[in-house]
């Protein structure tokens, strides 16, 4: 068996598995294998289960990386899933116990993702969010062009509001397990104040990129450079 970590990248909402894209081209090429989870976006809880059987199926250590709402689940999963070595936060939510992603969202001013720049819609009795497409390359992506934020607000995968308002059941992750946090300063999601804040409580080896919520498409090199780093330090 391989003593090379896997790594296991998990998205966040409003968005999908091709926004690792960039980071997946660097990790492949330094020699990691990588799998995407294609995050359901369902519920804190199922999510959580769900990526920790994805991370279980790897045969061997596994780098557990999350952007996003994604940081709240890594932190679930990582309990579930004992070949979980570390954790990386991208621009992402480090929940302590009895917390939820919003609450940590609105701990600090800054954020833009709110009643004025979402739209709420009702599926099998659960409302959902999406970013307004005229808000989103400002919400989530100021750092890339026009032509692609335009795509993505199409593309972007809906959250169930739920799933953002869950607290988180239990320890976190964080407490037992080394973790890294790529803090955007530019974010217009989550605050930068608030990803230092949950960072530094987490004890997380920050690195701070100057880009937006969407730094994994904007600067995905040194989003795969933490990886590789926590990645390393497993061996």
């Amino acid at each position: 068996m391989s003593t090379t970590p896997t790594i296991v990248l998990v998205h966040g909402a409003f968005g999908d598995s091709g926004m690792w894209k960039g980071v997946i081209a660097k990790l492949r090429g330094q020699g990691y294998t990588t799998v995407a989870v294609a995050n359901p976006l369902r519920g804190l809880e199922s999510d959580a289960q769900y990526a920790a059987t994805v991370a279980k199926s790897v045969e061997g250590p596994v780098v557990l990386v999350g952007h996003s709402y994604a940081g709240s689940i890594i932190t679930r999963a990582a309990r579930e899933a004992s070949n979980v070595e570390a954790l990386v936060y991208v621009a992402a939510f480090q929940p302590d116990e009895g917390e939820s992603s919003l609450e940590n969202a609105s701990r600090f001013p800054g954020a833009k993702m709110g009643p004025d720049t979402t739209v709420a819609f009702e599926h099998e009795g659960e409302p959902e969010l999406r970013i307004l497409p005229e808000h989103y390359q400002d919400v989530i992506a100021g750092d890339l062009p026009a032509e692609v934020t335009d795509v993505l607000a199409v593309t972007q995968r809906s959250v169930r509001v739920q799933a953002l308002t869950a607290e988180l059941s239990g320890a976190p992750a964080w407490r037992t397990l080394p973790s890294w946090a790529v803090v955007a300063t530019q974010d217009n999601a989550i605050p930068g104040q608030a990803q230092e804040f949950m960072a530094e409580r987490a004890g997380s080896t920050i690195v701070r990129v100057d880009a937006s919520h969407a730094v994994s498409i904007s600067q995905p090199d040194a989003v795969a450079d933490v990886i590789i780093d926590a990645a390393k330090s497993t061996r």
